[in-house]
């Protein structure tokens, strides 16, 4: 079975949870599957933002931003995804929508899931983009989850986080909040919910 009919199989019983609001800021992030560079396996692309940005400075992240007027959530994650990482998926390479998740910031973010069965090339934009990752996909079924309990540092304190080995450590809410659910849903055919779980206090503005 291709990478992309198991991860569409998977998504087949789930029924997504929508937010409402119209005080949220509506934005959109593309969970995009490939193959790995230079290996037959599956990946997630995620990023770490540039630093020279005003909001989330060198926080990771999924490819993503803000709604322009008029766009519907999958049209908002496949042109930042072209605009961020210079890949171009269309709307026949997306197998599913996850839950929508609102941040203590005040957006509402729909994470849109697309894959593409080969092995691509990013092209980041510097403006936007330090660093792009692979994350493989068995690294990230197996990854160790938990909420951060530091004594020592408050802007993690009640943070959800996932550990990434590719990363080098952990990545916080709502990303990995994001990627959690994608876990459950796409690799585990779960139907796990992530809309409660905490974010850490420097992911607020």
């Amino acid at each position: 079975m291709s990478l992309g009919k198991r991860l569409t199989s998977n998504f087949a019983e789930f029924q997504r949870i929508s937010q409402k609001g119209g005080t949220l800021v509506r934005a959109a992030v593309m969970i995009l599957v490939s193959r790995a560079p230079n290996a037959d396996e599956g990946s997630v692309i995620l990023t770490r933002r540039a630093k020279s940005l005003r909001r989330h400075a060198g926080q990771y992240a999924l490819p993503g931003g803000r709604a322009e007027p008029g766009e519907t959530a999958i049209e908002t994650a496949l042109r930042e995804c072209q605009e961020e990482i210079g890949l171009t998926p269309h709307t026949d390479h997306v197998i599913g929508v996850l839950d929508d998740f609102v941040t203590e910031s005040g957006f509402c973010i729909t994470p849109v899931v697309a894959c593409m069965d080969s092995a691509l090339a990013p092209e980041p934009d510097p403006a936007e983009v330090e660093r792009v990752f692979h994350i493989p996909l068995k690294e990230l079924a197996d990854a160790q989850t938990g909420v951060s309990q530091s004594e020592t540092d408050e802007s993690v304190r009640d943070g959800f986080s996932i550990l990434l080995p590719t990363v080098g450590h952990e990545v916080y809410a709502p990303t990995a909040a994001i990627l959690y659910q994608f876990r459950e849903v796409a690799l585990l055919g779960k139907s796990t919910r992530v809309g409660h779980l905490g974010q850490p206090r420097f992911a607020w503005s």
